[in-house]
């Protein structure tokens, strides 16, 4: 009977393992039955490279180049602000605490990871945007910048948690090697575990990307959604995620206007299935 269970158990986690594979696999026909459609009409490279998104002109223009630096401008501030700050929070936590302080950080950083984007955007608009407008003294705070400090806010769970399972992962003779040969508490925090941690490191960095550019809800209310091409992280942004989420309600139905947000949705999740693969690159160089 016991043996039965077991068998049952293990065929239940496999189909759910397969499972969710088909589940990403339809979803990725989904985008491209209804994406492709757009390029009927619309080349490819001014799709891409397009420097105008007028949907709704005549004619219409389904530039999405302003979109993409849109994305890259706040996604490259928010790992700019989250990798420093998660690295130096895995490293306290892991190495510096008192095991009493550990559990509570941990947990507090938990509860960081639980609060909805909304709730986070929301506290962006009503305090970070009008503390940027009077520190830079722009006409609106609504920036790449505001959203890129909400974002770095949302990616940091992940990169303290991941960056801190590497950190204590590494085995325990390097760290009493390291000590037995005169080094200092930082001087191995900075030259041994941090190097033999470095896999993850990368991996909790590629995955906290990963999170920040897949944000939608924060982006849409804090980044001013100007569809222009940004030059600087003062500069009102829209993202790839703020433009299919705001417009698509809009939208009609098989018109250009939806095939291309369908389009949006290939060139996101094609992003994102790089980064993953990346990111797993990294962890399974790791385990080597």
């Amino acid at each position: 009977m016991k043996k039965y269970a077991e068998l049952l158990i293990e065929k239940a986690i496999f189909l759910s393992g397969m499972a969710s594979i088909l589940f990403v696999v339809l979803i990725f026909i989904f985008l491209l039955k209804e994406g492709l459609s757009l390029f009927s009409d619309t080349k490819l490279l001014s799709f891409i490279f397009g420097r105008n998104w007028y949907p709704i002109s005549d004619p219409p223009q389904f530039g999405i180049l302003p979109l993409i630096l849109g994305s890259f401008f706040v996604t490259l501030g928010a790992i700019v602000i989250a990798v420093p700050l998660g690295i130096a929070s895995a490293v306290y936590i892991a190495e510096v605490a008192p095991v009493w302080l550990r559990e509570i950080l941990k947990s507090g950083i938990e509860l960081l990871a639980a609060i909805p984007s909304i709730v986070l955007g929301f506290i962006g608009i009503v305090t970070l945007a009008p503390w940027l407008k009077n520190i830079f003294h722009l006409s609106s705070g609504l920036t790449a910048l505001a959203g890129s400090i909400m974002l770095a806010f949302m990616a940091m769970p992940t990169i303290v948690s991941i960056v801190e399972d590497a950190i204590v992962s590494v085995p325990k003779s390097y760290k009493e090697g390291s000590v037995a040969l005169g080094a200092t508490r930082w001087q191995t925090i900075y030259r041994v575990i941090l190097p033999a941690a470095s896999s993850g490191i990368l991996a909790a960095v590629m995955l906290g990307i990963g999170r920040v550019i897949g944000e939608t809800m924060a982006v849409l209310m804090i980044t001013g959604n100007a569809a222009v091409m940004p030059t600087t992280f003062l500069q009102p942004v829209r993202t790839l995620t703020a433009t299919v989420a705001a417009e698509m309600g809009e939208a009609v139905s098989g018109s250009s206007h939806y095939y291309a947000l369908f389009a949006i949705g290939i060139v996101l999740f094609v992003i994102s299935f790089i980064i993953n693969i990346l990111a797993d690159a990294f962890l399974h160089r790791k385990t080597k």
